[in-house]
């Protein structure tokens, strides 16, 4: 009887639980379809390449198929026969059920990593024709000799971008962790990834963004981006952010730090252990920062000069003034390192000797080859993106951030919207992520010229670059220069980078390779001896005679940069107090601007 009772109560506690699902299913599908209706009209343009590339690749097959048809029939033979092959081998695993599955290589494909995708025949068939099927893609687009090149990478790159949207893993009937995880839970991980879903539709006004991290697990100022300091100066175009000295004496000339403002600059500031800025105040800097302000539409004409005389040269102006010097260092990162080089540029032609050294973190100045980005610098996606900008004044953060997650697909959004959607696993508490997802705004004006004249016209790198009211050229930088290239960056290629330093006309060049990423390479602190670097004093090399020659270091290049820019800031002196009576502190750091919301 006791037996009976328990039953009936696992019943009805399991039907209530049910009940309460249904319940919560039907108000998420009122809460997405409200969602999606929310979601502006946006350009086909802006979601993948225009129509004349794919008209090249279908003149290149017929010309393939004209020219060399056996080449094509051997290809679509050898993906029926491993089709053929794929079926039959399920076929003898059904109907022989005791046999032991043959044994298999070890995954690579961490998307893959499941045994069912062995054990299971079902899965087995799945998986083995999903990859002939994008074998035999690739193949297709290696063969069509008849495209230019360049054509071809691009063809080849979105062909991939299609692979993998369409990998079985992200689908829930083809996805057996995501299987099991619903069983396990009596589905309840699809009710909280649908909650997860509809949270990410409404936080991005109908857009489908996945949540990287955990949002409520940061706020800046309290765990994140937490190096004491002030807020001394304010201008339309950014705050200026001076950080408390913990040594007893500093070098004489402050360190400037110019982060993108594609996003914020606190990457160089997340958590006390790795935070670039806490540890160069503890080498003895004194360090400023210019946090960018997030554009909207005001900002329309606000062009790269602006950024110069408004944001480079203004700071420069404040911080000589506070602390009363003659000279400064500097530190661009990425795009602020490609601005940082004009603006040395315009000063050179001004004469003015203001900037003592110049740091490049991950910095494109020649963007002759730009490695994965250039799929998207394209006249169709550059078109596209003017139409876009002509109505909103800005180029909004999310195409951006749509953009740089499809240079890593799998990484950026498969893989998190499989854990988010399908396992219904809430986003890590991980700082890196979270600064990832905090992007910002581009005016118009800058936008178009940096895209225009920057990236497809490689100004800079050659006839010159028109701002400020002058031309300049990468031999106009002149000053003692440490470039910080990353091995792995997919945004900034090492390779691009370095030659970029060959073509700026300092006598005084170092150039060190990260290991790791665009982000990583440069958040790479010694305490965690993660990651080693590079080096190689020959000047001239190509990028891949530099390499072949270059010795391994183990450990961070912080310590060495430092090492490099105290012998270019002067003596020692008593630490300064964060600005002074001409500059007051306006508010503690990391400032207001940083903590606005988009505004677009």
């Amino acid at each position: 009887m006791a037996t009976d009772d328990f039953d009936a109560n696992a019943a009805a506690a399991d039907l209530e639980k049910l009940e309460q699902n249904l319940a919560r299913i039907e108000e998420l599908t009122k809460r997405l379809s409200a969602a999606v209706t929310r979601r502006r009209n946006i350009s086909p343009s802006l979601m993948g390449p225009g129509q004349d590339l794919y008209m090249k690749a279908a003149a290149a097959y017929l010309a393939e198929m004209a020219q060399n048809p056996a080449k094509l029939i051997e290809r679509q033979a050898a993906f029926w026969g491993k089709s053929l092959r794929n079926y039959l081998e399920v076929q003898t695993r059904l109907t022989q059920a005791e046999a032991e599955p043959e044994p298999q290589p070890k995954p690579t494909d961490r998307r893959f990593a499941n045994p069912l995708w062995d054990s299971n025949p079902f899965f087995h068939l799945v998986k083995e024709q999903y990859l002939a099927g994008a074998e035999a893609m690739r193949e297709t687009v290696q063969d069509l000799e008849a495209m230019a090149p360049q054509d071809r990478d691009r063809l080849a790159y979105f062909n991939q971008q299609i692979i993998d949207m369409m990998a079985p893993t992200n689908f829930l009937a083809t996805n057996p962790d995501a299987l099991e995880r619903a069983r396990a839970t009596n589905g309840q991980s699809l009710v909280d990834g649908l909650e997860n879903l509809v949270a990410d539709l409404e936080a991005n006004n109908g857009e489908l963004i996945v949540n990287l991290a955990d949002r409520k697990a940061f706020k800046l100022g309290e765990n994140i981006a937490t190096t004491p300091g002030d807020v001394v100066f304010r201008n339309r175009m950014f705050e200026l952010i001076q950080y408390k000295p913990t040594t007893d004496e500093v070098y004489e000339l402050p360190l400037i730090i110019f982060p993108p403002w594609i996003n914020k600059f606190y990457v160089l500031d997340l958590k006390p252990q790795n935070s670039f800025v806490q540890w160069a105040v503890a080498q003895g800097f004194t360090v400023f920062v210019v946090s960018w302000v997030n554009p909207d539409a005001s900002y329309a004409d606000a062009s790269l000069s602006t950024y110069i005389e408004e944001g480079y040269l203004a700071a420069m102006a404040e911080v000589k003034a506070i602390c009363g010097t003659d000279k400064v260092n500097t530190i661009g990162y990425c795009i602020a390192g490609t601005t940082l080089s004009a603006t040395l540029g315009v000063m050179d032609k001004r004469r003015d000797k203001s900037v003592n050294s110049a740091t490049f973190f991950t910095t494109l100045t020649d963007f002759s080859e730009p490695g994965e980005v250039g799929m998207y610098l394209a006249n169709d996606f550059v078109d596209a993106l003017e139409e876009d900008m002509a109505q909103n004044g800005v180029l909004e953060s999310f195409i951006m951030a749509r953009t740089f997650s499809y240079l890593r697909a799998n990484d950026l959004i498969y893989a998190p919207a499989i854990k988010s959607y399908m396992m219904g696993e809430a986003p890590p508490a991980f700082d890196l992520l979270f600064w990832n997802g905090d992007g910002t705004n581009l005016p118009a004006a800058m936008a178009t010229e940096y895209l225009r004249r920057l990236c497809q016209g490689n100004a800079l790198a050659g006839e010159g670059l028109e701002v400020c009211g002058t031309r300049v050229s990468l031999k106009d930088v002149k000053v003692p220069l440490m470039a910080i290239g990353c091995e792995t960056d997919h945004i900034a290629p090492w390779a691009a980078s370095y030659e970029g330093v060959q073509k700026m006309g300092s006598k005084d060049k170092t150039f060190v390779m990260s290991e790791s990423g665009h982000i990583a390479g440069i958040v790479n602190p010694p305490s965690k001896n993660k990651y080693g670097h590079f080096t190689n004093p020959e000047q001239g090399l190509t990028a891949a005679d530099w390499r072949a020659g270059a010795d391994r270091h183990e450990g961070s290049w912080w310590p060495r940069w430092a090492g490099w820019l105290a012998k270019r800031s002067g003596a020692k002196i008593a630490a300064r107090p964060t600005g002074d009576k001409a500059h007051p502190a306006l508010c503690p750091a990391p400032g207001t601007y940083v903590v606005r919301k988009d505004p677009a």
